[in-house]
């Protein structure tokens, strides 16, 4: 019997060691609940929208679609659905195509199991986990980027800050003790950044801010 209130999951792993051993992991984590582990993002696609998990955990190098082309689909036609990255890889393309694609994380596999569960919850509360590579990579990669007039989209300096912090990883509560506000105060700027880059949700926002650059 699953626990009411349980944080649900898709599994999207090739692998099929590494896949029993997530489905294992999460099955046994109190408060966690495994809703379907598949090979392909072919075969996951049909069940997914059956019986919506909390977040899909997807790979990138999968047979046939790729975990990247996966989750662009999954993205538009299921918006709410949180999307966690669990690779091998960690180029600066792969990473910056699976942020852009919507994904809300990206971890790396030897990521310790219980980082791992603690990175699932961390998405649903707003969070963007990030092994410790990548998220180097990823400041590396915003620093590289300076942005254009016309991506600027009127943001505020205070506002493009907020959106660096989420980028890197902070979810609101975290971003308003950094900044020294208060977590509404944090809620009313996002709907000010969402309503200037023209997004309906946080990973719409650090895909928008990747893809046009604007942040440095």
């Amino acid at each position: 019997m699953s626990e009411p209130g349980a944080i649900t999951v898709a599994i999207i792993e090739d692998q099929p060691h590494i896949r029993d051993g997530l489905r294992i992991l999460i099955d046994s984590t109190p408060g966690y609940r495994c809703l379907g582990s598949f090979e392909s993002m072919e075969n996951a696609l049909q069940p997914i929208a059956r019986d919506l998990p909390d977040i899909a955990l997807v790979d990138i190098g999968l047979p046939g679609m790729s975990g990247i082309d996966g989750i662009r689909l999954l993205k538009q036609t299921h918006p709410s659905l949180a999307v966690l990255m669990l690779t091998v890889y960690n180029d600066d393309k792969r990473i910056f195509d699976a942020i852009c694609a919507g994904a809300s994380g990206y971890l790396l596999k030897q990521t310790p199991p219980t980082r791992l569960m603690d990175s699932l919850k961390e998405v649903l509360e707003g969070g963007a986990p990030m092994s410790p590579e990548v998220a180097r990579r990823v400041v590396a990669l915003f620093r590289e980027y300076r942005p254009t007039v016309q991506a600027a989209h009127d943001l505020t300096p205070h506002e493009i800050r907020l959106l660096k912090l989420l980028v890197e990883g902070f979810n609101y509560t975290t971003a308003a003790t950094e900044l020294g506000v208060s977590v509404n105060t944090i809620k009313f700027h996002m709907r000010s950044i969402y309503d200037k880059l023209q997004v309906h949700s946080k990973s719409q926002a650090v895909s928008k801010a990747l893809r046009d650059h604007i942040i440095r």
